[in-house]
């Protein structure tokens, strides 16, 4: 039998579902992979919430990304795939026990790198690379702030640009500051004057920010942009809580970040949508493999480790979604089936 766990609809955590039901056999291009790890990001958050802007219609199971190993191959398929350790991005159904994939989906996740380490940088890894690389082509010599440093893709963000070359400034509570100096990031205390705290360490600004809050702090994250620096926007935590309208808080944020990235200034801002920029699933396919081929192949070599908030049972989902919401904890929290 198939475990999963289902959102039915807008609830607490303590309401999610265990549900069980038959195994799914894969179809033609399909692998059945028996899960290992997922994990709770920002997404099924918002989800639980009703508040992420695409989510699909209740009950559905959640879980952006899993890592697993191939127990079963549909025809078309070449059987030696079973027994691979995999990584995927699901956007739903992650957390499973079990999880039906197309094999074009499925990311080899290299030997020596466990299925919990592999799993902190999936969508996280992802993200981050490709803020970092594609959108601001952060180089060496740079300075960058990053907010949220201790935090899921926070954390992978800092160790990427320090192996990029950069010079790391993290945002965090101060219990995390010790970590962050550890890691060769300059901490600054996000409940205090962030850009005066940014500006003493670099007073002309710097070459790109990382900001995933949103809200009224965006307009900060810009005028900290020196000349020809670039905003990544991914998120806008600030409105987690919020109710009504959840496009609203987007599209709001979207037309400022438009707004600003046409001004005359030579400074550049962007949202970032893992799911856009490339209109052809063969090539965003393509994307995303070399993109988390890259990150797991520096985790691989010891470059990038892993920040494990929590390891708890997938039948513990509502107390891993409570410690995640906490926002307490460094790193990503993650369900073994």
């Amino acid at each position: 039998m198939l475990t999963e766990i289902v959102l039915p609809g807008v609830v607490e955590p303590e309401d999610l579902r265990v549900h069980h039901r038959p195994m799914p056999s894969p179809g033609p291009g399909q692998a059945l992979v028996r899960v290992e790890a997922t994990g709770v990001s920002f997404a099924e958050q918002q989800m639980r919430r009703g508040r992420y802007y695409d989510q699909p219609a209740y009950p559905f199971v959640p879980g952006y990304d899993l890592v697993g190993t191939v127990t079963g191959t549909g025809t078309g398929v070449d059987p030696a795939l079973r027994g691979t350790r995999v990584a995927a991005v699901t956007k739903i159904g992650g957390w499973s026990s079990h999880a039906v994939l197309d094999t074009g989906d499925l990311v080899p996740v290299p030997d020596g790198v466990s299925a919990v380490q592999a799993e902190t940088v999936v969508v996280n890894g992802i993200t981050a690379w490709q803020m970092l690389h594609r959108l601001a082509r952060v180089r060496s010599g740079q300075t960058v702030l990053v907010l949220g440093a201790n935090g899921g893709v926070g954390s992978i963000l800092t160790q990427l640009a320090r192996l990029a070359g950069a010079t790391v400034i993290g945002s965090a509570a101060p219990r995390h500051h010790d970590a962050l100096r550890a890691a060769g990031v300059v901490p600054v205390d996000y409940r205090g004057d962030v850009s005066a705290q940014v500006r003493a360490v670099a007073p002309d600004g710097v070459d790109a920010v990382f900001d995933h809050v949103g809200g009224p702090g965006l307009t900060g994250s810009w005028q900290l942009l020196r000349k020809g620096g670039t905003l990544v926007s991914y998120g806008s935590a600030s409105t987690r809580d919020d109710t009504g309208s959840k496009q609203l808080p987007m599209l709001k944020l979207l037309a400022r970040l438009w707004t600003w990235h046409l001004l005359p200034n030579g400074r550049r801002a962007y949202f970032y949508n893992f799911w856009g920029g490339v209109r052809r699933l063969d090539r965003f396919r393509a994307r995303l493999h070399a993109d988390l081929t890259a990150v797991l192949t520096a985790m691989a070599a010891g470059e990038v480790t892993a920040t494990v908030a929590a390891e708890l049972p997938l039948t513990s989902a509502a107390e891993a979604m409570r410690l995640a919401e906490s926002r307490t904890v460094a790193g990503k929290v993650v369900l073994v089936p």
